[in-house]
């Protein structure tokens, strides 16, 4: 591995830990020239479906937008970044076991609906009034009596 700092290209692994869910591999490495530490990390790569939009457009995966997604709907709410990366775990468990190699954009909605249902109420109806692009306050009201059920 090439050295951040200096472009090096002989790094010695100094140290490596297995992560505690053992998801990834951690290795601190040390540049042969120009001595600085720094950190890698080992992941398998997996191959998540491409998503079909609603306008029929196909575009690959991205965890970040499903972080975005959480963030926007938890913003100042009491649940964790644990909590959060369990859920996300979840669904990509979920959409990895499909076995299919497209999924529709509103199925992964639907997930990410009910990972927040069971983490945040408000964070569910924040994300549900966006998603759902409710035409009218009924419609709204529904979704809340639901909740409160």
């Amino acid at each position: 591995m090439k050295c951040p700092f200096c472009s090096h290209p002989e790094t010695q692994v100094v140290e490596t830990r297995v992560a505690e869910d053992g998801d990834f591999v951690r290795r601190r490495r040390q540049c042969g020239a120009c001595d600085k530490r720094f950190t890698t990390y080992e992941r398998p790569e997996v191959s998540f479906p491409n998503v079909v939009k609603k306008d029929g457009r196909r575009i690959e995966y991205d965890r970040s937008k499903l972080i975005g997604s959480f963030s926007i709907a938890l913003r100042k709410r009491p649940v964790s970044t644990t909590q959060i990366d369990s859920a996300i775990e979840r669904i990509e468990e979920k959409l990895l076991n499909l076995g299919q190699r497209e999924v529709l954009s509103s199925r992964i909605g639907e997930l990410v609906m009910r990972e927040l249902k069971k983490l945040d109420k408000v964070a569910y109806i924040r994300f549900a009034s966006v998603y759902r692009s409710f035409e009218d306050i009924d419609e709204f009201r529904a979704l809340v009596d639901e909740v409160r059920k």
